[in-house]
């Protein structure tokens, strides 16, 4: 395998840092697969690490999902086989190759293809987390979603409103509205000026049931200041900083709010946990709720390039990178 390769990092930094490194692919041990990956799913989470935002120990190989076919399977590895195509969550999948969990491997259905695998695996599984999991939605709940159009957004949107939600988007161009009630919001909110008090409008005072807030910092305070009595504000990421620290009587004052912060690997950390929320995902794909929706596709050499994009907002939906 003379021509494997992977992007890996020595030091944090800017975009500069991910290198190109040829390296010979692991045998997998047991448990594990060794797959030949077709695509590697770019997620924010990745500019975090490459930042020094969330602490990694260095050399560290960027990605956190891919596709592609099994070409090994160690010991004990009886849900995939050599010639399978799956999809896949773990640590290093910038790479021609990835060796790792068998157990965090799903069988891709027929007509989903190996790029729509890696684009939507993780973003799908965190959808699938944040509508399902945590606090279920319903037909009669109300739901703020930050960053609509964006890779989780993407999926998250077109889902809570095939619930049946009524979903208020949160985004920063008219393009981008428009393209997130195309995938069902209710109603928009460009730009992030005064957010809770239009939500307020929206909702004739009564605000929402639940914020899904992947935005961080900038948002924090405005979805608190959007929820409902005992409504749900559940951050899932990071995108404009970490957000501020908040003092629990902060909750109490908006009227016994509820704050979480998961982390999908919370609900996927056992091989019957990834296969379920897996079946829901690609369940809702087959049915259309949803598609990959890859508005930016990279060759994985120019990582750096599409961590570029990633940072400066300007892509929509899910982003890959093709070794």
């Amino acid at each position: 395998m003379h021509d494997a390769y992977r992007i890996i990092m020595h030091e944090t930094g800017g975009t500069d840092v991910l290198k190109v490194e040829h390296f010979e692919p692991r045998q997998p041990g047991p448990g594990e697969a060794l797959v030949k990956q077709a695509a590697s799913g770019l997620n924010f989470i990745d500019t975090y690490y490459r930042t020094g935002l969330y602490p990694v120990k260095l050399p560290f190989v960027q990605g956190s999902e891919g596709a592609g076919t099994v070409e090994a399977v160690g010991e004990g590895v009886t849900n995939v086989k050599p010639g399978d195509r799956v999809a896949y969550l773990g640590s290093g999948t910038y790479a021609t190759h990835f060796t790792g969990p068998a157990g965090l491997m799903v069988k891709l259905p027929k007509g989903i293809s190996e790029e729509d695998g890696a684009a939507v695996l993780l973003k799908g599984l965190t959808a699938w987390m944040l509508l399902f999991e945590i606090r279920p939605v319903t037909d009669r709940d109300t739901v703020l979603i930050w960053a609509p159009v964006g890779g989780v957004g993407s999926v998250l949107t077109p889902w809570a409103a095939s619930l049946g939600a009524r979903v208020i988007a949160v985004t920063s161009t008219p393009e981008k509205a428009e393209k997130a009630e195309e995938f069902g919001a209710s109603d928009t909110i460009v730009g992030y000026e005064d957010v809770a008090k239009k939500v307020r409008d929206l909702t004739g005072g009564e605000g929402v049931d639940v914020a899904l807030d992947s935005v961080g910092k900038r948002s924090f305070e405005a979805s608190l200041s959007s929820l409902k009595k005992r409504g749900w504000m559940i951050s899932y990421g990071n995108a404009s900083g970490a957000a501020d620290p908040m003092p629990p009587g902060r909750l109490a004052a908006g009227g016994s709010l509820i704050l979480t912060r998961p982390s999908l690997f919370s609900f996927i950390d056992t091989p019957e946990g990834m296969a379920r929320g897996a079946r829901h995902l690609f369940a809702a794909m087959k049915a259309g709720t949803f598609g990959a929706d890859i508005g930016q596709r990279f060759y994985m050499k120019e990582a750096g390039k599409a961590h570029e994009a990633l940072e400066s907002g300007t892509t929509t939906g899910a982003t890959v990178l093709i070794p």
